[in-house]
């Protein structure tokens, strides 16, 4: 009998599922796994259900619940099981349940070589992590023609130079009474990403240029790090940022200072970098068991920026570096990404995107060089650039949703070179446009702690150049302004946004991933930015994971541009299960022509606390690409209370149903036009409750505006938002027709085109007398 349990939100799911058409060509394979864990299986996959063997599929010996075939498919309707099977083969077990997909012609093909012929062409021997011996001899030569070649001169002054002269790092003494801090958190962090820097370089460095001095300092400290306790204040438990630096470290020195060493000290270096690779892969694959429970943020990315330039670094040293490296490859090829599909959104916003697609591309690259493998063929990985781009603009700061440690500065600047890997990888010229942005508007960013603590740009110039051209940048064309990010629940607007004095962003989200990991609980919550600032942000800030700013402000409802429901939001607590429970979902989002229109669903996310709603939805209109018109509608089992919040820089000018805010470049005001449960009362609180304030010191602080209105079993309330540069302000004139079953509301412009909204009434609002 084979185990085929149910599954939950946050598990793997069966796929593909029944009727589901496949993005690409073969497609992938997922299941729930049996509780075995030596277990293999067979699958199987045909035409027809009775799976005769002139039209059936077989795969055997598969040792993971996710699979990508090494062959394409012939367009058609399929059907797959699969069951466990023996060394031969041969099911041991009935097969699973049968279940369907279609194939389509034209499909991206990306299948997955074999096992069996996967690293065959491979070079066995170092370095193997981005040149290869022969191409280090090619780059060598190019060098000596041209010290600039793909910019080695700058990298070789400026980020392999400074380590010969600096003290070699010791081994972090970790925490005050190993009580994690946020400030030696940092700083540790820091300390160890420059441990790579200086591994890396030196030792690149003297390769290439044959340096014996620059290849013996490289060494030291190569044997220092390999000195320090795998067990101690580095390891993966103690701190996984940190043991994720110093493993990496070890990998690039282990491969390109191989021929340097002795015997004996590859032993020592590849005994540390084999026993801290071994903790993180036991952790990623015994204990977060990605393979079933993959919405873990950092064993995720821990695949990428751990497992595969270590196993690569180490394969054929051990049969387990094979082991890990064939896991990573066909996780990477077949589960990820678990925060998106093939819309290329990233359910933890663009800030963890760019952290998650970071390690991807150096893992993507570093396969591609030595292995051929070629991750970026797959529909994901030719779209998601599109995310960053559409959610976060290069001159927005706030106005996009998820944990972001820029503290509220521009986007940082390794976005752009994410940007400008898939420009390369695509042709797609908004994409290099995006990186040129970011690179004109946020210079000498890059020794903040943000971009310093994870990356050196020059080696990343470096290594870029060597591998993909430069891509002649194309701005985004002014029709094509509006993306919607379905599997996420993610909706863009970008209006003009290759001009700053004219551009609108707005994001909307309603996700199905709830506020699981670095999502919130911001389900039909929105973010507006126009004419080169920050309007409705997302305020607060990312201090660090778990800070009271974190926990008690910055994921909770109460910093978003949302309702409360009787002054309560949406679940953002720490139950993983809760937090994927309380999920929302985008059902439209369309162009349509004077307008683009959007509607959000967030009832389940606040049912979690408010078991007495039974429906929240949230319209949006954006009119003739100038003005918003929002329309909130709430039902519950009894009056409910509800509170509109939107969040400023600064003070707000209020009115009786109307506010005003102006900053330096731009501003916006807006109006409750109708509610059916009566007029709101308005007031504002500039500030964070509830956080600690050391935790702040120092940075500017937010105003939120909550309009509050009576309790009624159900509400609709109609809102205009309407942007404007401070140069010229806009007004938006609007009447309203409330006689009749509904409420019609008319607006009209400086150029006097019309539009119409009209929300139905229901008659009976249930309001509690006073």
């Amino acid at each position: 009998m084979l185990d085929e349990p149910k599954t939950g939100r946050l598990t793997i799911q069966y796929g593909p599922a029944d009727g589901f058409a496949v993005a690409e060509n073969p497609p992938r394979f997922t299941w729930l796994p049996v509780i075995e864990d030596e277990a293999h299986y067979v699958l199987r996959m045909s035409t027809d259900p009775s799976y005769p063997a002139k039209s059936t599929h077989t795969f055997s010996g598969i040792a993971l619940n996710f699979f990508t075939p090494d062959t394409v498919l012939p367009a058609g309707n399929y059907v797959w099981s699969y069951a466990v099977c023996d060394d031969a083969g041969q099911p041991v077990t009935a097969w699973s349940s049968d279940r369907s997909f279609t194939v389509a012609d034209g499909l991206p093909e990306t299948p997955l070589a074999s096992r069996k012929t996967r690293f065959a062409t491979a070079d066995r021997s170092h370095p193997r992590l981005w040149l290869t011996p022969d191409r280090l001899d090619q780059f060598r030569s190019d060098i000596a023609a041209d010290a600039d070649h793909c910019t080695w001169s700058t990298f070789f002054d400026k980020s392999v130079l400074p380590w010969m002269d600096r003290d070699i790092m010791p081994e972090p003494a970790g925490y005050p009474d190993h009580k994690r801090t946020a400030p030696i958190w940092r700083q540790t962090y820091i300390d160890c990403q420059e441990l790579l820097y200086a591994i890396r370089h030196l030792a690149i460095g003297g390769q290439v240029t044959r340096d014996a001095d620059m290849l013996a300092r490289a060494k030291d400290w190569l044997l220092s790090a390999a000195a320090w306790n795998p067990a101690g204040t580095t390891s993966r438990s103690y701190t996984d940022e940190w043991a994720f630096r110093v493993n990496v470290a070890l990998a690039w020195g282990y491969d390109w200072l191989y021929d340097q060493l002795t015997e004996e000290e590859r032993t020592t270096v590849r005994t540390a970098l084999l026993a801290r690779t071994r903790e993180t892969a036991d952790h990623i694959i015994k204990h977060a068991n990605i393979h079933l429970f993959p919405f873990d943020s950092h064993a995720v990315r821990a695949v990428s920026a751990v497992l595969i330039p270590a196993s690569i670094a180490l394969l054929d040293d051990t049969p387990e570096a094979e082991g890990w490296l064939n896991y990573s490859i066909e996780f990477l090829f077949t589960v990820y990404s678990p925060w998106g599909d093939k819309d290329g959104g990233w359910a933890e916003g663009p800030h963890y995107w760019m952290t998650g697609m970071a390690y991807l591309i150096d893992a993507a690259n570093l396969l591609k060089s030595y292995t051929g493998i070629n991750l970026y063929d797959r529909p994901f990985f030719q779209r998601t650039g599109d995310f960053p781009l559409y959610t976060k603009a290069p001159d927005t700061r706030r106005a996009t949703f998820g944990d972001d440690s820029t503290m509220g500065d521009l986007p940082a600047v390794k976005i752009g070179y994410n940007l400008r890997q898939y420009a390369g990888v695509t042709g797609n010229g908004a994409y290099q446009w995006y990186y040129d942005e970011i690179k004109r508007t946020n210079p000498g960013t890059e020794q903040m702690f943000y971009n310093w603590g994870w990356w050196d740009f020059n080696f990343d110039e470096l290594a870029y150049r060597t591998d993909f051209p430069i891509i002649d940048a194309v701005p985004p064309a002014d029709d094509d302004q509006f993306r919607w990010f379905k599997g996420i629940g993610w909706v863009a607007i970008q209006h003009r946004m290759q001009d700053p004095e004219n551009h609108i962003q707005f994001v909307m989200k309603s996700s199905p991933y709830g506020s699981i990991s670095h999502s919130h609980g911001d389900q039909n919550a929105f973010c507006l930015a126009g004419f080169g600032e920050d309007l409705a942000i997302q305020s607060g800030y990312y201090v660090a994971f778990n800070s009271t700013m974190h926990q008690n402000w910055r994921r909770q409802t109460v910093s978003k541009n949302a309702i409360l429901i009787n002054g309560k939001g949406q679940y953002a607590g720490k139950d993983k299960s809760l937090a994927m429970q309380s999920t929302g979902k985008i059902n439209i989002a369309e162009d349509r022509g004077d307008h683009i229109y959007m509607q959000g669903d967030a009832t389940a996310a606040y049912q979690t606390l408010s078991p007495e709603i039974t429906s929240v939805l949230r319209d949006v209109y954006f009119v003739n690409n100038e003005y918003f018109v929002i329309v909130d509608s709430i039902d519950a089992d009894e009056p409910v209370e509800v509170n509109f919040l939107l969040h400023a820089n600064a003070p707000m000018t209020l009115g009786d149903t109307t506010f005003r805010y102006t900053g330096e470049n731009a501003g916006f005001y807006g109006q409750f036009l109708w509610s059916e449960a009566g007029v709101p009362t308005l007031t504002q609180q500039t500030g964070f409750p509830d956080v600690d304030p050391s935790e702040i010191e120092g940075l500017p602080v937010s105003t939120c505006l909550k309009a509050t209105f009576p309790k009624a079993i159900r509400h609709r309330i109609a809102t205009l938002l309407v942007p404007y540069p401070t140069a010229a302000p806009r007004r938006i004139f609007s009447f309203l027709d409330d006689q009749g079953y509904d409420c019609d509301l008319y607006f009209t412009d400086a150029d006097d085109r019309s539009f119409r909204v009209i929300v139905p009434k229901t008659f009976d609002v249930g309001t509690t007398p006073a």
